[in-house]
């Protein structure tokens, strides 16, 4: 069993995968969709929990920097509560606050050019959601 890592956009999805040992996360893929289709999007990842064997869902939480929860949160709690309902999986909600902006400063380094950039960082602040979970399971 594996845990997805998802990075809620307002039209895309980053999606997340962990190893089955629960230790690394590594990207996986980018959904796309229309604004608030958020049925569409539970549609897409019941196959992916199939498939992949899918335990737990770890979703990044968008909270403000002074901690406060925005509409992009409750959006997000929102689709955590269809995604629970409809898969009848745990879905664990993780502070995702400036994932992005590492996972852009991350391809940067790496001199990536920026349409790459753009293809790549829905699926790596996922990433970066998901590892900094699993880090705190494993207490590191």
């Amino acid at each position: 069993m594996r845990y997805l890592g998802l990075d809620l956009g307002t039209r895309t999805l980053g999606i997340s995968l962990s190893d089955i040992t629960k230790t690394i996360a590594n990207t996986y893929k980018t959904i796309r969709f229309n604004e608030g289709d958020y049925l569409f999007l539970i549609s897409q990842l019941k196959k992916i929990i199939e498939d992949e064997e899918i335990d737990k869902i770890v979703l990044g939480f968008p909270k403000n920097m002074n901690n406060t929860i925005g509409q992009r949160a409750e959006e997000t709690i929102l689709f955590k509560r269809m995604l629970e309902d409809a898969c009848k999986i745990e879905v664990i909600l993780q502070d995702e606050r400036l994932t992005t902006v590492e996972a852009n400063n991350y391809m940067i380094n790496a001199d990536m050019s920026r349409k790459k950039r753009k293809e790549k960082i829905d699926t790596l602040a996922a990433n970066i959601i998901l590892q900094t979970y699993l880090d705190k399971m494993k207490g590191r």
